[in-house]
């Protein structure tokens, strides 16, 4: 399987990272454990969650993913070969967010426990805090990247301009820097990253890491003209993509999967993979059919002609 380079570090990734916020949402902790089990085995080791998941399920608080993480690490014994990725910033309930060292300093050590693990492999910044200085931040990760409680640092859902400026904070002040950055990016989501973010990317040397790479199931086919979103758990996700040119993405995807014998997911995230700075597209699973999608994009490889069809097709709608 290939592996890609998370940014300048020498933490290497199977090119698929698979998405955790499902677990104990939409896929119970029993399915959970047989996927992980299944993930290793075919080589995907790359996992990403976060300590707000699942908190906007009813009945939830956070951290429900890390938990059950943490007990899947418990009884198969298998943490060493996961590459283990969370993150830090949404609100966890009152005063519990952001990004000052007092709250990150209490929050990891709330995560490791529910992770039921000593170091996290990668630990993000789930989204910019403009009230906390970028120098508290990054000197509060560079602490417990000393301390051994992080091994890299990322960042998600950061403008342009604000990466930048943490890269240059880390690199004046000898702090740890971010390695890797996880924003919004898929075929219908092409912006703004490909206009904003990629820059700062590719002059800082960043893996990429996006989420909803399937643009929450859109890109997997399952929705058609004739859908009720509304009738999904990630319809309200979903709505904004009935549109004409929407649909025209998954005619290509269904077109392209044709003649690979393969699926629209597959092909969608065959399409991110090849993209200039992406490392591991992030993709969650709900049955095995899903996991297999995963897989398989690995090896599915596109030639120009469909690349170049698929850009156009999905190509932004000028303002």
């Amino acid at each position: 399987m290939e592996q890609r380079k998370l940014g300048p570090s020498d933490l290497d990734v199977p090119s698929i990272c698979l998405g955790g916020n499902v677990y104990g949402w939409t896929l119970s902790e029993a399915d959970t454990f047989h996927q992980l089990d299944h993930a290793l085995d075919v080589g995907l080791n790359f996992i990403d969650t976060a300590d707000v998941y699942s908190r906007w399920a009813p009945g939830h608080q956070g951290g429900e993913s890390e938990s059950i993480l943490g007990r899947w690490f418990a009884k198969s014994g298998r943490r060493k070969e996961v590459i283990l990725a969370t993150k830090v910033g949404m609100e966890m309930g009152e005063g519990k967010k952001g990004l000052s060292a007092r709250y990150i300093t209490d929050a990891v050590d709330a995560s490791l426990k529910r992770l039921q693990t000593d170091c996290i492999d990668l630990y993000q910044a789930h989204r910019d805090d403009p009230e906390t200085p970028l120098e508290e931040t990054l000197g509060a990760f560079d602490a417990l990247v000393k301390q051994g409680k992080v091994r890299f640092i990322g960042a998600s859902n950061y403008t342009g301009a604000r990466l930048a400026a943490a890269m240059e904070t880390s690199r004046k002040n000898g702090l740890a820097s971010y390695v890797s950055l996880q924003p919004h990016y898929n075929l219908v989501e092409r912006q703004p990253f490909e206009s904003d973010l990629l820059p700062v990317i590719a002059k800082y040397g960043l893996g990429v890491v996006p989420y909803f790479s399937l643009a929450a199931g859109f890109l997997t086919g399952k929705y058609t003209r004739d859908s009720d979103p509304s009738q999904s758990a990630r319809g309200g996700m979903v709505k904004k993509y009935f549109n004409d040119r929407g649909f025209a993405v998954v005619d290509a995807l269904a077109d392209i999967a044709k003649k690979h014998r393969s699926t629209p997911a597959r092909v969608a995230l065959a399409w991110l993979l090849e993209q200039p700075g992406i490392t591991a597209p992030i993709a969650s699973a709900t049955n095995d059919r899903q996991f297999e999608d995963l897989a398989g994009a690995i090896t599915l490889e596109l030639d120009q002609d469909e690349i170049r069809r698929l850009c156009e097709v999905s190509a932004p709608v000028a303002a």
